[in-house]
């Protein structure tokens, strides 16, 4: 065979292989494009992002997610960032389409070294298709499917947009996806703040964040950090000064505080029930908001997605911008005052108990694990402690292995043990400090003298309060040699709420649901506990009364009343907290010294339809019957309802349905709804100016006495239920409204003697000597269609020569009395017709 022939049948034979190897080139790459999933689902990238809620200040109240990340555009990161990334991923990012044959083949002669797919040599681009589009899986296939999509992405995608879904996407340990949450999590920094070290740190944890993770393996992150850096500097990304410069740099990893959960805990959940309540795939549809979770996450399949109920996508994963009507000072303040006037009313209940009763062989075991610091008693903190020995004066606490402390028998007074049927005064201060503790109890206790916010305690330092301890606390003084003098505390099994609503913006600027927010006490109880609101509710009485008839200079009579048994019901007799009946009265008085009988006539009077439905006018929701134990506020509604009716009288008539979410964006801040406050007018501005001043003589002259302290103008109404099972306070100003409720989740009677004005009313003047100062001092302002007599508190007639007790009270116009007392009736008077049928009510 010639030469020639020779040639050509090798030249044939090659080119019919390499037909051969591109047809089978060709058929895998179809086999291999089978059933691949669009990449279109990338350019619409949207990954779960967290929902960011703001404080009324524009302070982050806390966080909703499924996964930590921010999102970040390339221009907000610092130039060396997404450069440290590419030195250790990709270095060829710019100059590959998609795919590098280098690397693959690479990679590929390693795993057929080890005889498994161990190394993937993938770009960036294929990440980010393996990330959103394909699974996890190691195989051959896999990676062909991966470099067939990296290619297309390339050709649909500029390198930058891809670079953008990397960064926000890559997981970078701690919970953080994405370099923005990752720069919080490690240096407590948004990310254009990052320095080229700690750039190069956050791009050396992709390939094992765990095993890297700053925090818990600073030695291996450091070994990864020089790594970073030298494939940089060799990369020509950073100069040589610059890679000196950043390996000399300190790393210090720390991270921003998450404020979710701690001061507005009570708050930030009520805006997440509303927020799942609002973002309905129905609400959104119907009320045109432009918001598409339809491609949301695109990691997961429509079904993963669709399993996951649409409001909580919203929710967790769209990254919204919410900002609430919260206001920090109000809420840390509403929050103090609650936790204060609840462990307060909780001694005066007496002494629960130990936390628990050791014996003598488990002392050792027990103080072992109790690591103590006097550092720990700081800020008001409580410790538990364990009873050593015990006598008449006190009780000795041993505090961790090395210190101990002492509980004189004078801060534990109050320990009695409890009797709900004999009030504090009555039962006196217990004497004995053995009839309270014994040796092995494990109790909680507080420093005598401290200071600060964590808890309520039973001996705060206070400068100029004669009555409290020297000087304040301090640890920097405790020796094991000297026992700590320290005070016995008890956590309280009581519960209460505060709701307060700014007037003028109609925002609630605060909710304390209850004494601290855990896992195991979510229960809001100022916008879901339904409580008898007893005599605070006798202001929507007598606002129902002088719209019918009735004025403040009304006399009212201060009798024995009963309703007879009728069809269904039992005789009713009720009577006054007080048990004594003043007889007639005005009906000013009647409503500032809160007097039960009056009140029924008035009911009696002008008819129960007329007061349930001013009560919805006001607001209160639900089916209120129409029977007479309403009056005295038998009917139950939530602390927020009940602040909600008052601010008609603190609004000229004009009630206020407050806001607790002014508005929603989206994760880019574009507005997606605004709320605003629902206003509706009630009653009229002279009733609720009149309303308003006569419950500013329940602070002046009545129950509410004690918060005249505030030293500015205050209206409000103390309420106590049945057997002292609710006690509330709701007092108001022309700016703020606030309501206060205390009682036990299980209805249980907290105790003689505890009512609205002991129990509820010290808990609104703490929140008010802190959020006052504030507004400046305000009064209510005298409507048009209001005069003023001077009138006699015997006859409600003018006051005259002879009068002996008077008050100077307001009326509609046209109501005011004619008559003058001491000056005699004459017949034909229209007053005459008045009196006469007063007399005809009272005998």
């Amino acid at each position: 065979m010639s030469m020639k022939r020779v040639l050509f049948y090798a030249l044939l034979s090659l080119t019919s292989l390499g037909l051969a190897g591109a047809g089978g080139i060709f058929a895998l790459y179809l086999w291999a494009s089978q059933d691949l999933p669009s990449i279109t689902k990338v350019s619409d990238y949207r990954p779960p992002q967290v929902t960011t809620v703001y404080a009324r200040d524009g302070s982050v109240m806390g966080y909703f997610f499924r996964e930590k990340r921010f999102l970040v555009n390339i221009e907000q990161m610092p130039p060396h960032l997404p450069m440290a990334f590419l030195a250790a991923e990709d270095a060829r990012f710019f100059k590959h389409p998609g795919i590098d044959l280098k690397a693959i083949m690479r990679a590929f002669l390693k795993n057929l070294l080890s005889g498994s797919p161990r190394e993937g040599g993938s770009t960036i681009t294929q990440q980010v298709v393996k990330r959103l589009l394909l699974t996890p899986e190691r195989s051959y296939e896999r990676k062909l499917k991966e470099a067939i999509l990296a290619y297309r992405l390339e050709k649909y995608l500029t390198k930058e947009q891809v670079l953008y879904i990397y960064l926000n996407q890559i997981y970078l340990g701690n919970s953080s996806y994405g370099v923005e949450a990752a720069a919080r999590t490690y240096f407590a920094k948004h990310v254009e703040e990052l320095t080229l070290a700690e750039s190069a740190v956050l791009a050396g944890l992709p390939k094992a964040p765990s095993r890297n993770n700053p925090f818990a393996e600073p030695e291996n992150i450091k070994e990864r950090q020089e790594w970073v850096l030298g494939r940089m500097l060799r990369e020509g990304f950073i100069s040589r000064e610059e890679y000196d410069k950043a390996l000399a740099q300190p790393l210090v990893y720390r991270s921003l505080p998450d404020p979710s959960w701690s001061v507005g805990s009570w708050y930030l959940e009520e805006v997440r029930r509303q927020l799942l309540a609002y973002f309905t795939e129905e609400n959104v549809r119907n009320k045109k908001i432009p918001l598409d979770m339809s491609t949301h996450d695109p990691s997961r399949s429509p079904e993963e997605r669709s399993a996951t109920p649409y409001e909580e996508r919203v929710v967790y994963e769209a990254g919204l911008h919410v900002y609430t009507a919260m206001d920090p000072v109000h809420q840390r303040a509403a929050e103090t005052a609650l936790r204060a006037g609840l462990h307060d009313a909780c001694q005066r209940r007496g002494w629960l108990g130990p936390l628990q009763k050791l014996p003598p062989d488990a002392f050792a075991g027990f103080l072992s694990k109790a690591s103590f610091s006097p550092q720990d008693l700081e800020n008001a903190n409580w410790v538990k402690g364990l009873v050593t020995a015990v006598n008449r004066a006190g009780a000795e606490i041993a505090l961790g292995e090395r210190y101990r402390g002492y509980i004189d028998i004078r801060t534990m007074g109050w320990a009695r043990t409890p009797n709900t049927n004999i009030s504090p005064e009555a039962a006196g201060r217990v004497a004995d400090a053995a009839k309270v503790l014994a040796v092995g109890d494990v109790v909680w206790v507080s420093a005598v003298g401290a200071e600060g916010t964590a808890n309520p305690v039973s001996r705060p330092f206070r400068p100029g309060d004669k009555n409290g301890p020297e000087k304040a606390y301090s640890a920097a003084e405790a020796t094991p040699e000297n026992p700590i003098p320290l005070c016995l505390e008890q956590m309280p099994d009581l519960q209460g709420a505060v709701a307060s609503i700014d007037v003028a913006s109609g925002d609630l600027v605060a909710i304390a649901g209850g004494y601290a927010f855990s896992p195991e006490s979510q229960f809001n109880r100022a916008t879901q506990a339904k409580r008898q609101p007893g005599s605070s509710f006798k202001p929507i009485v007598y606002s129902a009364a002088l719209d019918h008839g009735l004025t403040a200079g009304s006399i009212l009579l201060d009798a024995p009343f009963v309703l007879p048994a009728s069809a269904g019901s039992k005789l009713w007799r009720p009577g006054n907290f007080d048990g004594k009946f003043l007889g007639p009265i005005l009906l000013r008085t009647a409503l500032a010294k809160s007097r039960n009988l009056c009140t029924v006539r008035v009911a009696q009077q002008i008819g129960m339809p007329a007061i349930v439905e001013r009560a919805k006018k006001l607001g209160i929701p639900g089916d209120i019957p129409d029977v007479l134990a309403v009056s005295l506020g038998s009917y139950e509604a939530t602390p927020q309802a009940m602040a909600e009716a008052y601010t008609a009288f603190a609004n000229k008539g004009m009630r206020i349905k407050p806001r607790i979410i002014r508005e929603v964006q989206d994760c880019w801040q574009h507005s997606l709804v605004a709320f605003d406050p629902d206003i509706q007018e009630a009653v009229s501005e002279q009733n609720a100016f009149i309303m308003a001043t006569l419950l500013k003589e329940v602070v002046n002259a009545g129950t509410a006495a004690r918060a005249r302290v505030l030293g500015r103008p205050v209206a409000g109404k103390t309420g106590t239920s049945n057997d002292e099972r609710d006690a509330w306070f709701i007092g108001f100003s022309p700016y703020l409204v606030t309501s206060v409720y205390v009682g036990y989740d299980n209805n249980s009677p907290m105790g003689r003697m505890e009512t609205g004005g002991r129990a509820a009313l010290p808990i609104f003047i703490r929140y008010r000597q802190t959020v006052d100062p504030l507004y400046p001092p305000q009064d209510f302002s005298v409507p048009p269609g209001i005069s003023f007599s001077q009138v006699d508190a015997q006859t409600g007639y003018l006051a005259g020569a002879g009068s002996r007790e008077t008050y100077f009270l307001p009326f509609m116009a046209g109501t005011a009395p004619h008559l003058v007392t001491g000056k005699p009736l004459e017949r034909g008077d229209d007053d005459l017709r008045v009196v006469e049928e007063w007399m005809k009510q009272i005998y």
